[in-house]
């Protein structure tokens, strides 16, 4: 009777090892198809698109230009490097810089609306906004003739109201280089390089001269460590 006992003992240790196995395989299988939705699968595709080497793309924006001492210096830099930026115009700085308007777009530069004046048009009638928006569209349509699509409105401030009346698609940022502030071109680069990841879109001014000189040493380290340039329109922009 024993004998049975540690028999049937046996049997029953074997069947548990088999169900166990049979777990294991199961949750390996699972883990390689892709059927786990947690966190162990987002990090296998991550990874998957590393392996692959999708490229990782970035967009430089320029706001408040032209600027008639440091935008033309800019240029020069973004063309050696075969970059492409996008620059969102002040209407009242337009006249008398036509030449580097032109030249923006002509080098493959997007060239979009950011105000007349630089004031916050949410706190603008709403036809007085538009209006602005709207010269300044044609400033630059006159000299490139090319409509702009995108508008960069001052501060970042947008609402409802005005989407519903504005006819350009408007576009924020993801890293602020704050680079009006700080006016350091170290302290600049330090900022953008710490905060940049794949796809961000980065907020820059063309009328200082240590955001120039910080812009293309940033543009020199992400191109080292990968990166693509690439203009706003050709990101997906929420």
């Amino acid at each position: 009777m024993g004998f049975k006992k540690q028999l049937f003992a046996a049997a029953l240790l074997l069947v548990t090892d088999l169900f166990l196995a049979a777990g294991l395989v199961f949750t390996l299988h699972g883990r390689a198809s892709g059927r786990f939705h947690g966190t162990e699968n987002r990090f296998r595709e991550a990874s998957a698109g590393e392996a692959l080497g999708e490229p990782k793309v970035v967009a430089l924006t320029f706001d408040d230009g032209p600027n008639a001492k440091y935008t033309g210096i800019l240029l020069d830099g973004l063309k050696e490097r075969g970059v492409k930026a996008s620059f969102f115009l002040i209407g009242e700085c337009i006249e008398g810089n036509e030449d580097l308007v032109k030249r923006m777009d002509e080098e493959g530069h997007l060239v979009g609306v950011h105000c007349l004046y630089h004031t916050d048009l949410t706190r603008e009638e709403l036809e007085t906004a538009n209006h602005q928006l709207e010269q300044t569209k044609s400033m630059i349509e006159e000299v490139t003739g090319k409509t702009p699509e995108y508008v960069r409105p001052p501060f970042g401030n947008w609402n409802e109201t005005l989407g519903d009346k504005v006819s350009m698609e408007p576009v924020f940022w993801n890293v602020d280089s704050v680079d009006w502030k700080l006016k350091n071109t170290s302290r600049i680069v330090n900022k953008v390089m710490k905060g940049t990841k794949n796809g961000d879109i980065i907020l820059m001014h063309d009328e200082f001269q240590t955001s120039v000189e910080a812009a293309l040493q940033i543009i020199d380290n992400l191109l080292t460590n990968g990166y693509t340039f690439v203009t706003v329109d050709e990101l997906t922009i929420d």
